[in-house]
């Protein structure tokens, strides 16, 4: 009988790529969500803030608690490759360690039962990923690294500079996708904008989305984490003018406030960043998902309050909200006038009602609507419904759609169709399915 594996793939979407890159190279291993009976235990860990890193351990402990004996329980991830000395001496649970740098290696590292830590990080090229969660939509990692200098991030240190896969390097991996029967992809980085200027091209995703087009059967499209000193306006109309990538803009600004944004080191001004999201909220059906830290030493209670107006004012359509995390390494780490975590905890609480308001603005203009949705599963609520998306949003994190009704017959998972939204019952948009797409 082939061995059992078990991955927990902890963190960003980015590190989802890098576990099926894992599960590619153990295919000979049976997949099994049972810790208890696995022969192998894989977590690839999130180190990027405090949260982040307790999960892992969290993880890591309770994993360790359920395997049975002669098991391996192997850790590999952010959290490896950033603290690397401290866990191999402190985590006696953990059998083999790895960080970021040889996913592509982890047959090897179990079957040697020896740790590698490359000196640089690892990028997709050839891998035979085993996609995972969907079987019509995956991630595509176009970069690794990043060149911003965030005050309050501590990416670059153990992840490197900008590190770009080639245009065909990409293109290859999305015909054999298209070949396995995917259609709907979301591009990812750590700053997607500034994809393949290390290799001096400085509109690099205008190119991707050129190439993309032109591959037959892609439907639908998105880029996620856009970067506003690298997002230019010729690459929003790129996008707006495209056929196969929504007007789906995905850019976390972090803050409005102009001194704040200094900062943080961010390197648009408020005005650039305005006239950025103007320009993707005028585009016609347009989403817009941003992502806010609360807590950065220094931030005062009147710049708090400039950004919960500009909240309440600017229609976006989903908001993610982080607590400031103290890292080390990081230029924010030495700041004065740090904020403590009860005043951080108040804001956010402030934050989140003015934020659920807005979401739930986004929800009911969708209303009335005849949308494309595309069938996930039985859903979530019930299973008298079938679990769906908009086919612009992204999987998961933008919401979940109840198909109550169907006046076509049975329905297809991961096939497309014509549905109107009929309601909003709490957060889930209710539809009837009324043709195929």
């Amino acid at each position: 009988m082939n061995k059992k594996l078990h991955l927990v793939s902890l963190g960003c979407n980015k590190n989802l790529v890098d576990s099926e890159v894992m599960l590619g190279r153990l295919r000979d291993y049976e997949l099994t969500d049972d810790a208890s009976s696995a022969d192998v235990l894989i977590v690839n860990t999130c180190g990027f803030i405090g949260a982040a890193k307790e999960e892992s351990l969290d993880t890591i402990f309770s994993l360790h608690g359920q395997r049975k004996k002669d098991s391996l329980l192997v850790v590999s991830g952010c959290l490896t490759q950033r603290y690397r000395e401290e866990l191999e001496k402190e985590l006696k649970e953990v059998d083999l360690f790895t960080g970021v740098g040889d996913y592509n290696k982890i047959d090897e590292i179990i079957n040697k039962k020896q740790n590698i830590f490359s000196n640089s990080t690892y990028l997709i090229d050839d891998e035979q990923r085993v996609i995972t969660g969907s079987n019509h939509h995956t991630y595509v990692k176009l970069s690794e690294g990043c060149n911003q200098t965030c005050s309050f991030c501590a990416i670059p240190g153990f992840k490197g500079k900008l590190l770009s896969r080639s245009l065909e390097s990409v293109k290859k991996e999305l015909v054999r996708l298209r070949a396995q029967g995917y259609y709907d992809f979301s591009f990812i980085s750590q700053d997607s904008s500034s994809y393949l200027r290390d290799l001096d091209e400085k509109e690099g995703l205008i190119k991707l989305i050129d190439m993309v087009e032109n591959i037959e059967g892609v439907k639908s499209a998105r880029i996620l984490y856009l970067y506003p000193t690298t997002t230019s306006n010729e690459l929003l109309q790129k996008i707006i003018d495209s056929k196969v990538f929504h007007n789906y803009f995905d850019m976390p600004i972090q803050h409005i406030n102009s001194d704040m944004l200094k900062r943080m080191k961010r390197g648009a001004s408020k005005e650039r960043i305005l006239e950025l999201l103007n320009i993707m909220r005028a585009s016609e059906d347009s989403f817009l998902r941003t992502g806010f830290i609360v807590g950065h030493p220094g931030e005062s209670d009147d710049e708090f309050e400039e950004l919960c107006s500009f909240v309440e004012d600017f229609d976006f359509d989903r908001v993610s909200i982080f607590s400031y995390s103290d890292e080390e390494d990081t230029p924010a780490y030495t700041m004065e006038d740090k904020i403590s975590q009860e005043t951080i905890n108040k804001r956010i609480e402030i934050l989140n009602e003015i934020i659920e308001k807005k979401t739930q603005k986004s929800l009911e203009k969708e209303i009335g609507k005849e949308l494309i949705l595309v069938t996930e599963g039985q859903s979530s609520e019930h299973e008298l419904f079938i679990g769906a998306k908009k086919l612009s949003w992204d999987r998961e994190i933008d919401g979940e759609i109840l198909i109550n009704d169907s006046q076509i017959g049975e329905l297809e998972i991961s096939k497309c169709y014509k549905a109107k939204i009929t309601e909003l019952a709490g957060d889930k948009l209710l539809a009837t399915v009324t043709a195929t797409a």
